[in-house]
């Protein structure tokens, strides 16, 4: 059996040595790298799947924070609405109770006109509040879209107030909200949708002669004593109305009495009615009659005959005075004019007319009753628009929750694909170190293994 001998060269251990020591001293810098900046990739050589999951979660969260920054401008931009109509609210609320204050029988015409022009006010704030706009310029309630004051009136004509603007509600995305509520459905009247109807009656003038008698003997209409209202217009659900194409709103209806006659053996009052309209389709009904009344006895019954869904009542209280003159109650002429309000505008605005013109109390209470019925659709509609940015608010409050969950998990992702865990990685250096100090004492050996150093 033949020794092999294997010759090992001092230079090829001092270049093994070397290379070994430069090994460790850059594994001991990537570490001090890693522990100084806290992550385990510091760049994408050193794992590119880490680095590519670490990326994709940063762009994510990156997003995140962009949507936070619109959504929180989108939020001041809802609150500021929602104050708005709280705004709003509060003014229309105040004119209620002014209109209702209004119907004392006590207070006399100038009283009365006093009134008015605390509702002309309230009216002017109202406009202004329902013009408001953000920091921005841009309108509150200006719907899908909108003039920089999407309510013009009063205007001229019919209607007498307009929405400038497209109706709607801008839709709500995953992680945003609209910039605006939908003023239009706030303020503006559907004839089909709210049913706001303003009754007015204009007294007749004829006079009539009682049985018997060969000339009248009956005053006319408009006595202070006389008492004639009506009831506030319902409007069933799913009722449909034509339109007028010039206009937007319902047409007009009209309920004018005649044939008015008195009784001397029963006491009563009779008289019949028509009911017609401005709407071309409207097929007119037969005249109706009126089951007789009895003087000084209050009478109630329905107006027959309107548009199907549409209702009607009718109060009066025929009188004798102590001098045996009758007040007709209704009269003949005596004309119900129904008309479609356009808006909480002109609700407002028909009774701050009706009650600086009503000549006595009677006048008075059928236009305050009229104009309470309508304001409360008002502010029906007004209350639900405001709830709508109440849950548009919460909804903002669940978007900002979601995604700082999504944040975390985002953030936990990142966090595994790149970040160091310092207790290895403190441990780690440590043995690095220890062997990067155990290279540079072995190759200070190796360097002595020379012929040189031996002679020497």
């Amino acid at each position: 059996m033949s020794n092999t001998i294997f010759r090992v060269g001092t230079a090829n251990m001092y270049d093994n040595s070397i290379r070994n020591v430069s090994a460790r001293q850059t594994s001991l810098v990537n570490l001090q790298e890693n522990l100084d900046s806290g992550k385990r990739v510091v760049r994408a050589s050193d794992d590119p799947v880490s680095a590519a999951q670490a990326e994709r979660a940063l762009t994510r969260i990156s997003r995140i924070q962009t949507e936070q920054r619109a959504l929180e401008n989108q939020r001041n931009a809802i609150a500021q609405a929602e104050s708005t109509m709280g705004d709003a609210i509060g003014l229309v609320q105040e004119a209620r109770q002014l209109m209702v204050n209004a119907g004392n029988g006590a207070l006399s015409s100038n009283e009365r006109a006093t009134i008015a022009n605390q509702l002309q006010s309230l009216r002017d704030q109202l406009t202004a509040v329902a013009n408001r706009t953000d920091t921005n310029g841009i309108p509150l309630l200006g719907a899908l879209g909108s003039a920089q004051s999407p309510f013009e009136g009063p205007l001229n004509g019919v209607p007498d107030y307009k929405f400038a603007g497209q109706a709607g509600q801008t839709a709500s995305g995953g992680v945003t909200l609209p910039n605006t509520l939908d003023g239009h459905s706030a303020f503006m009247f559907d004839a089909e949708r709210d049913g706001s109807f303003h009754a007015a009656i204009t007294p007749g003038t004829s006079t009539v002669i009682v049985p018997g008698a060969t000339t009248p003997s009956v005053p006319a209409m408009g006595q202070p004593n006389r008492a004639l209202t009506t009831s506030a217009i319902t409007v069933a659900e799913g009722t449909n109305f034509n339109k007028n194409p010039a206009t937007g709103l319902a047409y007009t209806y009209s309920v004018s009495f005649s044939n008015v006659t008195l009784d001397p053996a029963t006491n009563t009052l009779s008289a019949t009615y028509n009911v017609s309209s401005t709407d071309p389709a409207f097929v007119p009904p037969a005249a109706q009659t009126l089951n007789p009344i009895k003087i000084g006895e209050k009478g109630e019954f329905n107006i027959n005959g309107l548009p199907p869904g549409m209702s009607m009542k009718v109060t009066t209280l025929p009188t004798k005075a102590v001098d045996g003159t009758i007040t007709l109650s209704p009269a003949p002429g005596d004309t119900i004019d129904i008309k479609p309000q356009a808006s909480v505008f002109s609700v407002i605005d028909q009774a701050i007319s009706d009650i600086k013109a009503a000549p006595n109390s009677n006048v008075a209470a059928q236009a305050i009753s009229q104009a309470l019925a309508n304001v409360d659709i008002g502010l029906e509609r007004m209350s639900n628009v405001r709830s709508y940015a109440g849950e548009l608010l919460n909804r903002a409050d669940r978007i900002t929750g979601d995604q700082e969950k999504r944040s975390v998990q985002l953030e936990s992702d990142r966090s595994r694909a790149e970040d160091l865990d310092m207790i290895k990685g403190l441990s780690d250096f440590q043995n690095q170190q220890t062997g990067y100090q155990v290279a540079l004492q072995t190759y200070a050996s190796v360097q002595k293994l020379s012929l040189f150093n031996y002679i020497g």
